[in-house]
């Protein structure tokens, strides 16, 4: 499905970003994994090659523009080409809105939405001389309804990159570069470590599923964007999220 494929995952040392990161390595794509903990992406990139897949571990911030300019010029010169970005490096603070302060503020922005444009759009300018790219951005529920327990720039946040990905799927159509987003629901990672029992309890009592995804579940509705096979869609976002939402 991804043989000769070149992707690149951000945030892949844990969670949703590990977990596509393997899954894009097994259907034959050679991965890599981006996050500013590199020892822990190191052992998930370790665990990818003994698996018998190819990956490598390029760290970076992604919220400096520099950084994801070098993370393309680096993947491009060691591979050759850049065929798949997945935008999946996040956080998500458990700030209320009083307590909320500039330099938060400017940290969730910076690594949840101005990283997507800067590197989608390294990632796409690298991606025009193939006239092919795969561009997917992990967005949320809570840019579909507004945030769970202390979350409202996180999900302005998220809402940004639903819009941003329509906008940048128009720009690169012509150079066959499709971007789509997908957005999650409560998954178990460590997001939702800080959100107390009895209030993540309710909202699991809000999903039809009832119960949390775990991070493969997420992976396994990014994988079909990531495939030449997906030729008519993009700009849509995929819900992924037990029900919670549906649209």
């Amino acid at each position: 499905m991804l043989k000769d494929r070149i992707a690149i995952v951000t945030g892949a040392a844990r969670g949703i970003g590990a977990a596509t990161a393997a899954l894009l390595a097994q259907h034959g794509a050679k991965v890599a994994l981006s996050d500013i903990d590199a020892q822990v992406a190191q052992t998930v990139v370790d665990e990818i090659n003994a698996a018998g897949g190819e990956a490598a571990n390029l760290p970076c911030d992604v919220s400096k523009p520099a950084q994801v300019d070098q993370l393309v010029a680096d993947v491009v010169a060691r591979w050759g080409k850049l065929d798949i970005l997945v935008n999946n490096a996040g956080i998500c603070p458990r700030i209320p809105v009083e307590d909320m302060t500039e330099e938060w503020f400017d940290r969730i922005t910076n690594i949840n939405m101005k990283s997507v444009f800067f590197l989608s759009r390294a990632a796409a300018e690298a991606m025009k001389p193939h006239g092919f790219g795969r561009i997917v951005n992990v967005s949320s529920t809570g840019g579909r309804v507004g945030g769970v327990h202390n979350a409202t720039v996180y999900s302005a946040t998220k809402a940004g990159v639903l819009s941003m990905t329509k906008s940048l799927a128009r720009h690169y159509a012509p150079w066959n570069i499709l971007i789509n987003a997908v957005a999650p629901g409560a998954v178990d990672t460590r997001m939702f470590e800080a959100v107390p029992p009895d209030k993540l309890a309710a909202y699991v009592e809000t999903v039809p599923l009832k119960r949390m995804a775990a991070p493969m579940e997420i992976a396994q509705g990014i994988l079909p964007f990531c495939t030449p096979e997906m030729t008519w869609v993009t700009g849509a976002t995929l819900d992924v999220n037990g029900g919670v939402v549906m649209m």
